[in-house]
């Protein structure tokens, strides 16, 4: 699985939830920001 679909299935799964990057960062323990980099692919 490359990064991309990774992403997109991270934020696929994020909106499922009605979550926010920033909420769900905040269960994770990171920052908004990872999770934003995550969600392109990076």
């Amino acid at each position: 699985m490359d990064n991309i679909k990774t992403g997109a299935l991270i934020r696929e799964r994020r909106k499922e939830k009605g979550l926010t990057q920033r909420e769900l960062a905040e269960r994770l323990h990171v920052t908004d920001r990872a999770v934003s980099k995550w969600e392109r692919g990076g």
